[in-house]
Protein backbone atom coordinates (compact mmCIF):
# COMPACT_ATOMS: atom_id res chain seq x y z
CA UNK A 1 0.00 0.00 0.00
CA UNK A 2 1.32 3.46 -0.94
CA UNK A 3 1.95 5.96 1.84
CA UNK A 4 1.80 9.76 1.60
CA UNK A 5 5.60 9.94 1.27
CA UNK A 6 5.51 7.48 -1.64
CA UNK A 7 3.37 9.94 -3.62
CA UNK A 8 5.76 12.90 -3.26
CA UNK A 9 8.52 12.83 -5.92
CA UNK A 10 12.17 13.48 -5.28
CA UNK A 11 14.92 13.94 -4.60
CA UNK A 12 15.78 14.68 -8.24
CA UNK A 13 19.13 13.57 -9.67
CA UNK A 14 21.96 16.09 -9.79
CA UNK A 15 21.78 16.13 -13.58
CA UNK A 16 18.20 16.56 -14.74
CA UNK A 17 16.88 17.79 -18.09
CA UNK A 18 13.22 17.69 -19.07
CA UNK A 19 13.96 16.63 -22.65
CA UNK A 20 15.37 13.39 -21.29
CA UNK A 21 12.63 13.06 -18.68
CA UNK A 22 9.75 13.49 -21.12
CA UNK A 23 11.29 11.90 -24.23
CA UNK A 24 14.64 10.13 -24.12
CA UNK A 25 13.67 7.80 -21.30
CA UNK A 26 10.96 6.34 -23.56
CA UNK A 27 13.75 4.75 -25.61
CA UNK A 28 14.95 2.89 -22.51
CA UNK A 29 11.38 1.56 -22.23
CA UNK A 30 11.49 0.24 -25.80
CA UNK A 31 9.04 2.80 -27.22
CA UNK A 32 11.19 4.16 -30.07
CA UNK A 33 8.70 2.99 -32.71
CA UNK A 34 5.54 3.87 -30.78
CA UNK A 35 3.45 6.79 -32.05
CA UNK A 36 3.88 9.83 -29.80
CA UNK A 37 2.01 12.46 -31.84
CA UNK A 38 -0.88 12.52 -34.28
CA UNK A 39 -1.71 15.61 -36.32
CA UNK A 40 -4.20 15.02 -39.12
CA UNK A 41 -2.70 12.28 -41.28
CA UNK A 42 0.80 12.83 -39.88
CA UNK A 43 2.28 10.54 -37.23
CA UNK A 44 5.51 10.90 -35.27
CA UNK A 45 7.10 8.11 -33.31
CA UNK A 46 9.07 8.73 -30.17
CA UNK A 47 12.29 7.95 -32.01
CA UNK A 48 11.57 10.40 -34.82
CA UNK A 49 10.45 13.14 -32.43
CA UNK A 50 13.65 12.76 -30.42
CA UNK A 51 15.78 13.00 -33.57
CA UNK A 52 14.04 16.17 -34.68
CA UNK A 53 14.30 17.75 -31.23
CA UNK A 54 18.04 17.00 -31.38
CA UNK A 55 18.26 18.94 -34.66
CA UNK A 56 16.35 21.85 -33.11
CA UNK A 57 18.79 21.91 -30.18
CA UNK A 58 21.79 21.93 -32.52
CA UNK A 59 20.28 24.69 -34.66
CA UNK A 60 19.53 26.81 -31.58
CA UNK A 61 23.10 26.50 -30.38
CA UNK A 62 24.35 27.46 -33.83
CA UNK A 63 22.11 30.55 -33.58
CA UNK A 64 23.85 31.54 -30.35
CA UNK A 65 21.27 30.33 -27.82
CA UNK A 66 23.00 29.60 -24.53
CA UNK A 67 21.66 27.82 -21.44
CA UNK A 68 18.81 29.81 -19.84
CA UNK A 69 18.35 32.05 -22.90
CA UNK A 70 14.68 32.47 -23.79
CA UNK A 71 13.26 31.15 -27.06
CA UNK A 72 9.76 32.30 -27.99
CA UNK A 73 7.30 29.85 -29.60
CA UNK A 74 4.48 31.50 -31.58
CA UNK A 75 3.11 28.44 -33.34
CA UNK A 76 -0.25 26.75 -33.81
CA UNK A 77 -0.59 23.27 -32.35
CA UNK A 78 1.26 20.71 -34.41
CA UNK A 79 4.32 18.53 -34.65
CA UNK A 80 6.61 21.55 -35.18
CA UNK A 81 5.47 22.97 -31.84
CA UNK A 82 6.42 19.74 -30.05
CA UNK A 83 9.85 19.36 -31.65
CA UNK A 84 10.63 23.04 -30.96
CA UNK A 85 9.49 22.78 -27.34
CA UNK A 86 11.68 19.77 -26.57
CA UNK A 87 14.57 21.10 -28.65
CA UNK A 88 14.68 24.23 -26.50
CA UNK A 89 14.83 22.12 -23.34
CA UNK A 90 17.50 19.85 -24.85
CA UNK A 91 19.70 22.87 -25.54
CA UNK A 92 19.22 24.13 -21.98
CA UNK A 93 17.16 27.08 -23.15
CA UNK A 94 14.01 28.48 -21.56
CA UNK A 95 10.74 28.13 -23.45
CA UNK A 96 8.17 30.90 -23.60
CA UNK A 97 4.91 30.37 -25.50
CA UNK A 98 2.35 32.81 -26.90
CA UNK A 99 -0.82 32.63 -28.93
CA UNK A 100 0.19 32.84 -32.63
CA UNK A 101 -3.03 34.76 -33.37
CA UNK A 102 -1.90 37.82 -31.39
CA UNK A 103 -1.66 41.19 -33.11
CA UNK A 104 1.69 42.88 -33.67
CA UNK A 105 1.40 45.22 -30.67
CA UNK A 106 0.94 42.28 -28.30
CA UNK A 107 3.67 40.25 -30.01
CA UNK A 108 6.02 43.21 -29.69
CA UNK A 109 5.33 43.29 -25.95
CA UNK A 110 6.27 39.61 -25.56
CA UNK A 111 9.39 39.96 -27.72
CA UNK A 112 10.64 42.92 -25.72
CA UNK A 113 9.69 41.35 -22.39
CA UNK A 114 11.30 37.97 -23.01
CA UNK A 115 14.31 39.34 -24.92
CA UNK A 116 14.19 36.07 -26.84
CA UNK A 117 17.17 35.60 -29.15
CA UNK A 118 15.24 33.24 -31.47
CA UNK A 119 11.55 33.32 -32.32
CA UNK A 120 9.79 30.40 -34.03
CA UNK A 121 6.62 31.44 -35.86
CA UNK A 122 4.35 30.29 -38.67
CA UNK A 123 4.23 31.66 -42.22
CA UNK A 124 0.46 32.08 -41.96
CA UNK A 125 0.87 34.77 -39.29
CA UNK A 126 3.90 36.66 -40.62
CA UNK A 127 1.86 39.78 -41.39
CA UNK A 128 1.65 40.43 -37.65
CA UNK A 129 4.79 38.67 -36.40
CA UNK A 130 7.31 40.12 -38.88
CA UNK A 131 6.72 43.82 -37.99
CA UNK A 132 6.92 42.95 -34.29
CA UNK A 133 10.17 41.07 -34.87
CA UNK A 134 11.69 43.91 -36.89
CA UNK A 135 10.93 46.38 -34.10
CA UNK A 136 12.33 44.17 -31.33
CA UNK A 137 15.81 45.10 -30.10
CA UNK A 138 17.01 41.77 -28.78
CA UNK A 139 15.62 39.18 -31.23
CA UNK A 140 18.27 38.02 -33.70
CA UNK A 141 16.54 35.28 -35.70
CA UNK A 142 13.02 34.46 -36.83
CA UNK A 143 12.47 30.88 -37.96
CA UNK A 144 9.43 30.38 -40.16
CA UNK A 145 7.41 27.14 -40.16
CA UNK A 146 5.20 26.26 -43.11
CA UNK A 147 6.83 28.27 -45.87
CA UNK A 148 9.93 30.00 -47.17
CA UNK A 149 10.75 33.67 -46.87
CA UNK A 150 13.57 35.71 -48.38
CA UNK A 151 13.95 37.74 -45.20
CA UNK A 152 13.82 35.00 -42.57
CA UNK A 153 15.17 31.50 -41.93
CA UNK A 154 13.10 28.51 -42.97
CA UNK A 155 12.52 26.26 -39.97
CA UNK A 156 13.06 23.14 -42.08
CA UNK A 157 16.27 24.52 -43.63
CA UNK A 158 17.62 25.34 -40.18
CA UNK A 159 17.02 21.76 -39.02
CA UNK A 160 18.23 19.98 -42.16
CA UNK A 161 21.65 21.53 -41.72
CA UNK A 162 22.12 19.81 -38.35
CA UNK A 163 23.26 16.33 -37.34
CA UNK A 164 20.94 14.74 -34.78
CA UNK A 165 23.83 12.65 -33.45
CA UNK A 166 26.42 15.43 -33.23
CA UNK A 167 27.86 17.08 -30.15
CA UNK A 168 25.70 20.17 -30.66
CA UNK A 169 22.58 17.99 -30.38
CA UNK A 170 23.44 16.53 -26.98
CA UNK A 171 21.33 17.18 -23.92
CA UNK A 172 22.53 20.12 -21.86
CA UNK A 173 23.60 18.82 -18.42
CA UNK A 174 21.15 20.98 -16.48
CA UNK A 175 20.11 20.36 -12.89
CA UNK A 176 16.67 20.32 -11.24
CA UNK A 177 17.01 23.94 -10.10
CA UNK A 178 18.04 25.33 -13.50
CA UNK A 179 15.48 27.42 -15.35
CA UNK A 180 13.28 25.65 -17.91
CA UNK A 181 10.20 27.69 -18.82
CA UNK A 182 8.20 30.85 -18.49
CA UNK A 183 4.44 30.54 -18.08
CA UNK A 184 2.43 33.71 -18.62
CA UNK A 185 -0.42 34.87 -16.41
CA UNK A 186 -3.70 35.60 -18.16
CA UNK A 187 -3.19 39.35 -17.84
CA UNK A 188 -6.60 39.90 -16.23
CA UNK A 189 -5.24 42.76 -14.11
CA UNK A 190 -2.69 44.22 -16.53
CA UNK A 191 -0.02 43.04 -18.93
CA UNK A 192 0.74 39.30 -18.68
CA UNK A 193 3.73 38.50 -16.49
CA UNK A 194 5.98 35.47 -16.70
CA UNK A 195 6.08 32.96 -13.86
CA UNK A 196 9.63 31.61 -13.88
CA UNK A 197 9.88 27.83 -13.42
CA UNK A 198 12.72 25.37 -12.98
CA UNK A 199 13.22 21.93 -14.50
CA UNK A 200 11.95 20.22 -11.34
CA UNK A 201 8.72 22.25 -11.22
CA UNK A 202 7.31 20.62 -14.35
CA UNK A 203 8.37 17.15 -13.28
CA UNK A 204 6.77 17.57 -9.84
CA UNK A 205 3.30 18.19 -11.27
CA UNK A 206 3.80 15.31 -13.68
CA UNK A 207 4.64 12.88 -10.90
CA UNK A 208 1.80 14.04 -8.64
CA UNK A 209 -1.25 15.14 -10.62
CA UNK A 210 -0.61 13.35 -13.92
CA UNK A 211 0.61 10.06 -12.46
CA UNK A 212 -1.33 9.63 -9.24
CA UNK A 213 -4.58 11.50 -9.96
CA UNK A 214 -5.32 11.09 -13.67
CA UNK A 215 -3.13 8.01 -14.11
CA UNK A 216 -1.71 8.70 -17.58
CA UNK A 217 -0.42 5.54 -19.24
CA UNK A 218 0.89 4.11 -22.55
CA UNK A 219 -2.61 3.27 -23.78
CA UNK A 220 -3.89 6.84 -23.46
CA UNK A 221 -4.77 8.96 -26.48
CA UNK A 222 -5.11 12.60 -25.44
CA UNK A 223 -6.98 15.49 -27.06
CA UNK A 224 -7.24 19.10 -25.90
CA UNK A 225 -9.62 22.02 -26.38
CA UNK A 226 -7.13 24.64 -25.06
CA UNK A 227 -4.06 25.17 -27.22
CA UNK A 228 -0.49 24.22 -26.33
CA UNK A 229 0.71 27.79 -25.60
CA UNK A 230 -1.54 27.62 -22.49
CA UNK A 231 0.33 25.80 -19.69
CA UNK A 232 -2.80 23.81 -18.80
CA UNK A 233 -2.72 22.15 -22.25
CA UNK A 234 1.09 22.00 -22.45
CA UNK A 235 0.84 19.70 -19.47
CA UNK A 236 -2.22 17.58 -20.22
CA UNK A 237 -1.69 17.26 -23.98
CA UNK A 238 2.09 17.20 -24.43
CA UNK A 239 4.20 16.69 -21.32
CA UNK A 240 1.99 14.24 -19.43
CA UNK A 241 1.11 11.77 -22.21
CA UNK A 242 4.71 11.62 -23.47
CA UNK A 243 6.14 11.08 -20.00
CA UNK A 244 4.04 7.93 -19.62
CA UNK A 245 4.33 6.58 -23.17
CA UNK A 246 0.95 7.75 -24.44
CA UNK A 247 -0.06 9.63 -27.58
CA UNK A 248 -1.07 13.28 -28.02
CA UNK A 249 -3.49 14.35 -30.75
CA UNK A 250 -2.75 17.86 -32.06
CA UNK A 251 -4.64 20.04 -34.51
CA UNK A 252 -3.79 23.60 -35.60
CA UNK A 253 -7.27 25.07 -36.13
CA UNK A 254 -9.71 26.65 -33.73
CA UNK A 255 -11.43 24.40 -31.21
CA UNK A 256 -14.90 24.75 -32.67
CA UNK A 257 -17.63 22.28 -31.75
CA UNK A 258 -17.57 20.69 -35.21
CA UNK A 259 -13.77 20.41 -35.20
CA UNK A 260 -13.76 18.74 -31.79
CA UNK A 261 -16.53 16.32 -32.70
CA UNK A 262 -14.55 15.36 -35.80
CA UNK A 263 -11.32 14.87 -33.81
CA UNK A 264 -13.13 12.75 -31.22
CA UNK A 265 -14.74 10.60 -33.92
CA UNK A 266 -11.47 10.01 -35.79
CA UNK A 267 -8.99 9.59 -32.93
CA UNK A 268 -11.25 8.16 -30.18
CA UNK A 269 -9.37 9.77 -27.26
CA UNK A 270 -9.26 8.29 -23.79
CA UNK A 271 -8.61 11.68 -22.13
CA UNK A 272 -10.14 15.00 -23.21
CA UNK A 273 -8.82 18.29 -21.83
CA UNK A 274 -11.59 20.86 -21.83
CA UNK A 275 -13.04 24.04 -20.37
CA UNK A 276 -16.61 24.52 -19.12
CA UNK A 277 -17.72 26.60 -22.10
CA UNK A 278 -16.79 23.87 -24.55
CA UNK A 279 -18.56 21.17 -22.54
CA UNK A 280 -21.67 23.34 -22.66
CA UNK A 281 -21.32 23.92 -26.42
CA UNK A 282 -20.78 20.23 -27.11
CA UNK A 283 -23.92 19.30 -25.19
CA UNK A 284 -25.94 21.71 -27.29
CA UNK A 285 -24.76 20.26 -30.59
CA UNK A 286 -27.17 17.80 -32.23
CA UNK A 287 -24.13 15.86 -33.45
CA UNK A 288 -23.20 14.77 -29.94
CA UNK A 289 -25.76 11.96 -30.20
CA UNK A 290 -23.72 10.46 -33.07
CA UNK A 291 -20.57 10.00 -31.00
CA UNK A 292 -19.37 6.90 -29.22
CA UNK A 293 -17.82 8.04 -25.94
CA UNK A 294 -16.85 4.48 -25.03
CA UNK A 295 -13.06 4.99 -25.21
CA UNK A 296 -13.20 8.22 -23.17
CA UNK A 297 -12.34 7.37 -19.57
CA UNK A 298 -12.24 10.93 -18.20
CA UNK A 299 -12.48 14.58 -19.17
CA UNK A 300 -10.40 17.25 -17.46
CA UNK A 301 -11.55 20.78 -16.73
CA UNK A 302 -9.81 23.90 -15.45
CA UNK A 303 -9.39 27.55 -16.33
CA UNK A 304 -12.80 28.66 -15.02
CA UNK A 305 -15.39 27.31 -12.63
CA UNK A 306 -17.43 24.30 -13.75
CA UNK A 307 -21.10 24.75 -12.75
CA UNK A 308 -22.57 21.77 -10.92
CA UNK A 309 -25.55 21.66 -13.28
CA UNK A 310 -23.26 21.48 -16.32
CA UNK A 311 -21.35 18.59 -14.73
CA UNK A 312 -24.55 16.67 -14.05
CA UNK A 313 -25.84 17.16 -17.60
CA UNK A 314 -22.51 16.07 -19.13
CA UNK A 315 -22.30 12.98 -16.92
CA UNK A 316 -25.89 12.03 -17.70
CA UNK A 317 -25.50 12.48 -21.47
CA UNK A 318 -22.04 10.93 -21.92
CA UNK A 319 -21.49 8.72 -18.88
CA UNK A 320 -18.03 10.28 -18.44
CA UNK A 321 -16.79 12.12 -15.34
CA UNK A 322 -15.34 15.62 -15.52
CA UNK A 323 -12.37 15.99 -13.18
CA UNK A 324 -12.62 19.71 -12.44
CA UNK A 325 -9.59 21.26 -10.78
CA UNK A 326 -7.66 24.46 -10.13
CA UNK A 327 -4.15 25.29 -11.25
CA UNK A 328 -2.24 28.44 -12.11
CA UNK A 329 0.77 29.70 -14.01
CA UNK A 330 2.35 30.36 -10.61
CA UNK A 331 2.13 26.64 -9.71
CA UNK A 332 2.43 25.33 -13.31
CA UNK A 333 -0.51 22.96 -13.10
CA UNK A 334 -3.40 21.53 -11.13
CA UNK A 335 -2.96 21.20 -7.36
CA UNK A 336 -6.61 20.80 -6.24
CA UNK A 337 -8.90 18.49 -8.18
CA UNK A 338 -11.73 16.02 -8.29
CA UNK A 339 -10.64 12.44 -8.91
CA UNK A 340 -11.89 9.39 -10.78
CA UNK A 341 -14.72 7.92 -8.70
CA UNK A 342 -14.62 10.88 -6.31
CA UNK A 343 -16.31 13.85 -7.98
CA UNK A 344 -18.23 16.32 -5.83
CA UNK A 345 -20.24 18.44 -8.28
CA UNK A 346 -19.74 22.16 -7.76
CA UNK A 347 -16.45 21.68 -5.91
CA UNK A 348 -12.87 21.70 -7.15
CA UNK A 349 -12.16 18.51 -5.23
CA UNK A 350 -9.34 17.88 -2.79
CA UNK A 351 -5.65 18.66 -2.60
CA UNK A 352 -3.31 16.72 -4.84
CA UNK A 353 -0.87 14.75 -2.68
CA UNK A 354 2.39 16.68 -2.43
CA UNK A 355 0.67 20.06 -2.02
CA UNK A 356 -0.50 21.98 1.05
CA UNK A 357 -3.11 24.75 1.13
CA UNK A 358 -4.61 27.21 3.58
CA UNK A 359 -7.52 29.65 3.43
CA UNK A 360 -6.39 32.97 4.92
CA UNK A 361 -7.92 36.33 5.84
CA UNK A 362 -6.50 39.74 4.73
CA UNK A 363 -4.08 39.68 7.69
CA UNK A 364 -2.75 36.26 6.73
CA UNK A 365 -4.46 34.37 9.54
CA UNK A 366 -5.63 30.85 8.74
CA UNK A 367 -9.41 30.49 8.56
CA UNK A 368 -11.56 27.51 9.51
CA UNK A 369 -13.89 25.31 7.49
CA UNK A 370 -16.49 27.06 5.33
CA UNK A 371 -14.93 30.49 5.93
CA UNK A 372 -14.12 32.20 2.59
CA UNK A 373 -10.70 33.73 2.10
CA UNK A 374 -7.70 33.84 -0.19
CA UNK A 375 -5.99 30.59 -1.05
CA UNK A 376 -2.36 30.03 -0.10
CA UNK A 377 -0.71 26.95 -1.58
CA UNK A 378 2.72 25.35 -1.69
CA UNK A 379 4.34 22.34 -3.31
CA UNK A 380 7.26 21.33 -5.47
CA UNK A 381 6.12 23.33 -8.51
CA UNK A 382 5.98 26.87 -7.09
CA UNK A 383 7.48 29.47 -9.43
CA UNK A 384 10.53 31.45 -8.39
CA UNK A 385 9.09 34.88 -9.20
CA UNK A 386 7.30 37.08 -11.70
CA UNK A 387 10.01 38.16 -14.12
CA UNK A 388 10.70 41.88 -13.88
CA UNK A 389 8.13 42.57 -11.16
CA UNK A 390 9.76 42.51 -7.74
CA UNK A 391 6.83 44.13 -5.92
CA UNK A 392 4.23 41.68 -7.19
CA UNK A 393 6.63 38.77 -6.60
CA UNK A 394 6.98 39.72 -2.94
CA UNK A 395 3.19 40.03 -2.60
CA UNK A 396 2.54 36.60 -4.14
CA UNK A 397 5.50 34.40 -3.19
CA UNK A 398 6.44 33.99 0.47
CA UNK A 399 9.17 31.38 0.61
CA UNK A 400 7.65 28.25 -0.89
CA UNK A 401 4.10 29.56 -0.39
CA UNK A 402 2.11 31.16 -3.21
CA UNK A 403 -0.82 33.39 -2.22
CA UNK A 404 -3.57 33.58 -4.82
CA UNK A 405 -5.89 36.51 -5.53
CA UNK A 406 -8.72 33.97 -5.70
CA UNK A 407 -11.25 33.45 -2.93
CA UNK A 408 -12.06 29.89 -1.84
CA UNK A 409 -13.66 28.04 0.99
CA UNK A 410 -13.00 24.49 2.19
CA UNK A 411 -15.59 22.22 3.76
CA UNK A 412 -15.04 19.85 6.68
CA UNK A 413 -14.36 16.95 4.31
CA UNK A 414 -11.49 18.80 2.62
CA UNK A 415 -13.27 19.77 -0.63
CA UNK A 416 -12.51 23.23 -1.97
CA UNK A 417 -15.01 25.63 -3.57
CA UNK A 418 -14.16 28.59 -5.76
CA UNK A 419 -15.89 31.85 -4.77
CA UNK A 420 -14.26 34.14 -7.37
CA UNK A 421 -11.37 36.58 -7.49
CA UNK A 422 -11.11 38.91 -4.53
CA UNK A 423 -11.35 41.91 -6.87
CA UNK A 424 -14.47 40.48 -8.59
CA UNK A 425 -16.64 40.28 -5.47
CA UNK A 426 -19.60 42.67 -5.38
CA UNK A 427 -20.68 44.47 -2.21
CA UNK A 428 -24.50 44.54 -2.26
CA UNK A 429 -26.46 46.03 0.63
CA UNK A 430 -23.24 46.05 2.64
CA UNK A 431 -22.63 42.32 2.10
CA UNK A 432 -20.00 40.76 -0.17
CA UNK A 433 -21.54 38.66 -2.92
CA UNK A 434 -19.75 36.19 -5.20
CA UNK A 435 -20.69 36.67 -8.88
CA UNK A 436 -20.05 32.95 -9.33
CA UNK A 437 -22.89 32.05 -6.95
CA UNK A 438 -25.35 34.11 -9.00
CA UNK A 439 -23.99 32.73 -12.28
CA UNK A 440 -24.33 29.13 -11.13
CA UNK A 441 -27.93 29.77 -10.05
CA UNK A 442 -28.79 31.35 -13.41
CA UNK A 443 -27.26 28.45 -15.30
CA UNK A 444 -29.76 26.08 -13.68
CA UNK A 445 -32.48 27.79 -15.75
CA UNK A 446 -33.17 26.10 -19.08
CA UNK A 447 -33.13 29.39 -21.01
CA UNK A 448 -29.55 30.36 -20.04
CA UNK A 449 -26.59 29.13 -22.10
CA UNK A 450 -23.86 31.38 -20.66
CA UNK A 451 -23.71 34.18 -18.13
CA UNK A 452 -21.29 36.59 -16.48
CA UNK A 453 -22.28 38.77 -13.51
CA UNK A 454 -20.48 42.01 -12.65
CA UNK A 455 -21.16 44.98 -10.40
CA UNK A 456 -22.75 48.20 -11.72
CA UNK A 457 -23.34 51.45 -9.91
CA UNK A 458 -26.96 52.61 -10.17
CA UNK A 459 -28.43 56.10 -10.14
CA UNK A 460 -28.36 55.97 -6.35
CA UNK A 461 -24.55 55.40 -6.56
CA UNK A 462 -24.96 51.98 -4.96
CA UNK A 463 -23.54 48.85 -6.59
CA UNK A 464 -25.88 46.04 -7.68
CA UNK A 465 -25.39 42.94 -9.88
CA UNK A 466 -25.67 43.21 -13.66
CA UNK A 467 -26.00 39.92 -15.59
CA UNK A 468 -24.70 39.53 -19.13
CA UNK A 469 -26.73 36.57 -20.42
CA UNK A 470 -26.46 34.47 -23.58
CA UNK A 471 -29.87 32.78 -24.01
CA UNK A 472 -30.05 29.28 -25.48
CA UNK A 473 -30.82 28.99 -29.19
CA UNK A 474 -34.43 29.90 -30.00
CA UNK A 475 -34.96 31.96 -26.84
CA UNK A 476 -35.18 35.76 -26.96
CA UNK A 477 -33.82 37.97 -24.23
CA UNK A 478 -36.59 40.33 -23.15
CA UNK A 479 -38.40 41.72 -20.12
CA UNK A 480 -40.46 38.57 -19.79
CA UNK A 481 -37.35 36.38 -19.58
CA UNK A 482 -35.74 38.82 -17.14
CA UNK A 483 -38.75 38.58 -14.82
CA UNK A 484 -38.67 34.79 -15.08
CA UNK A 485 -34.96 34.68 -14.19
CA UNK A 486 -35.44 36.99 -11.22
CA UNK A 487 -38.23 34.78 -9.93
CA UNK A 488 -36.02 31.72 -10.44
CA UNK A 489 -33.17 33.31 -8.46
CA UNK A 490 -35.32 34.53 -5.59
CA UNK A 491 -36.42 30.94 -5.02
CA UNK A 492 -32.81 29.82 -4.48
CA UNK A 493 -30.75 32.85 -3.36
CA UNK A 494 -31.04 35.59 -0.76
CA UNK A 495 -33.26 38.41 -2.16
CA UNK A 496 -30.47 41.03 -2.35
CA UNK A 497 -28.36 38.84 -4.68
CA UNK A 498 -30.55 38.86 -7.78
CA UNK A 499 -29.36 40.99 -10.79
CA UNK A 500 -31.09 44.36 -11.05
CA UNK A 501 -30.28 44.53 -14.77
CA UNK A 502 -29.90 42.06 -17.64
CA UNK A 503 -27.93 42.58 -20.84
CA UNK A 504 -28.67 40.04 -23.58
CA UNK A 505 -25.78 38.96 -25.80
CA UNK A 506 -25.04 36.48 -28.57
CA UNK A 507 -21.72 35.57 -26.94
CA UNK A 508 -19.35 36.67 -24.18
CA UNK A 509 -15.85 38.12 -24.72
CA UNK A 510 -12.98 35.74 -24.02
CA UNK A 511 -9.25 35.99 -23.63
CA UNK A 512 -6.77 33.89 -25.61
CA UNK A 513 -7.04 31.07 -23.05
CA UNK A 514 -10.78 30.74 -23.55
CA UNK A 515 -11.76 32.30 -20.22
CA UNK A 516 -14.54 34.86 -20.05
CA UNK A 517 -12.89 38.30 -20.15
CA UNK A 518 -14.65 39.59 -17.04
CA UNK A 519 -12.62 42.81 -17.01
CA UNK A 520 -14.00 43.70 -20.43
CA UNK A 521 -17.56 43.36 -19.14
CA UNK A 522 -16.73 45.33 -15.99
CA UNK A 523 -15.61 48.18 -18.22
CA UNK A 524 -18.73 47.84 -20.41
CA UNK A 525 -20.94 47.94 -17.32
CA UNK A 526 -19.86 51.51 -16.58
CA UNK A 527 -21.57 52.73 -19.74
CA UNK A 528 -24.48 50.26 -19.72
CA UNK A 529 -27.86 51.93 -20.13
CA UNK A 530 -30.89 49.92 -18.92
Amino acid sequence: MQTQSDLIPGPWPERFNLASYFLDERLDEGREGKVALRCGDELRTYGRLIDRSCQVAAALRRAGVRPEDRVLIALPDGIEFAKTFFGILRAGGVFAMVNPLLKREDLRYYLDYTKARVVVGHAEYLDELAPAFEAARHCKELWVVGGHSREYTSFEDALQAEDATGVAAEVEPTGPDDLAGWLFTSGSTGKPKACVHTQADFAFSTETYAKHVVGYGPDDVCLSVPKLFFGYATGTNLMFPLRFGGCAVLFPGRSTVDELLEQIAVHRPTLLTGVPTMFSNLLRSPRIEELDFGPLRATLSAGEALPAELYREWKERTGVEILDGIGSAEMFHIYITNRPGDVKAGSLGRLVEGYEAQIIDPEGQVLGDDEPGRLRVRGGSTAICYWGDRKKSIETFQGDWCTSADVFRRDAQGYFYYEGRSDDLIKVSGIWVSPLEIENALLTHDAVAEVCVVGREGDDELVKPLAYVVPVAGVSGDDELAAELVSHLKATLAPYKYPRWFCWREDLPRNDRGKIARRVLVDEARSFQP
